[in-house]
């Protein structure tokens, strides 16, 4: 069976800072026509710093639309053109102050494909240098140390929710205790 849609028309109903909204009239397989509203975003990185006694670097924040402080791991959003590698590598200093020398890619993450086009991409930082965090003006963050085995457990919990953290979580978990 074909899957496959396709676009007829495009209209941007909102345009934001880090997000844009488009109703979109499609060609549905069977022939009928259909709408669908797609939120695009210009993609993000997250990065998991691990600690060479193997506890993660994680921040604190708060999400307005959650009304909640949640724990997340580092990340922030890709400006134009920018690598995904190289934004990691800037939220990481940014958000807590941490240079990495040793970087690993653990791939992509589409974090709701119903709805919108973003792309994360995650990274594990290793072979940490603390020094000074540079936070953005509107951004607010704590940041809090604990052991990969605990994070797994609260990822497991319930505890941790956030989806880029709970994958990251589980990815160096198992990346390192192979």
């Amino acid at each position: 069976m074909e899957l496959e849609e396709t676009k007829l028309t495009s209209e941007e109903i909102f345009h934001g800072v880090a997000i844009h909204l488009f109703r979109d009239e499609i060609l549905l397989p069977n022939g009928n026509k259909g709408v669908r509203e797609v939120v695009r975003h210009p993609g993000a990185v997250c990065v998991l710093p691990l600690t060479d006694d193997g506890e993660v670097i994680f921040v604190n924040q708060f999400r307005y639309a959650l009304n909640k402080v949640t724990l997340e791991v580092p990340a922030g959003k890709l400006e134009k053109g920018e690598d995904p590698q190289e934004a990691a590598l800037r939220e990481l200093s940014e958000e807590t102050g941490i240079e990495a020398n040793k970087i690993i890619p653990m791939g992509a993450l589409y974090t709701t494909p119903a709805l919108m086009d973003e792309i994360i991409y995650m990274y594990v930082a290793t072979e940490l240098t603390q020094g000074e965090q540079h936070l953005d003006e509107d951004e607010f963050v704590n940041v809090v140390k604990i052991p990969l085995s605990k994070a797994v457990d609260m990822v497991m919990s319930g505890e941790i929710r956030d989806s880029k953290t709970q994958t990251m979580i589980l990815k160096a978990d198992k990346y390192f205790n192979k």
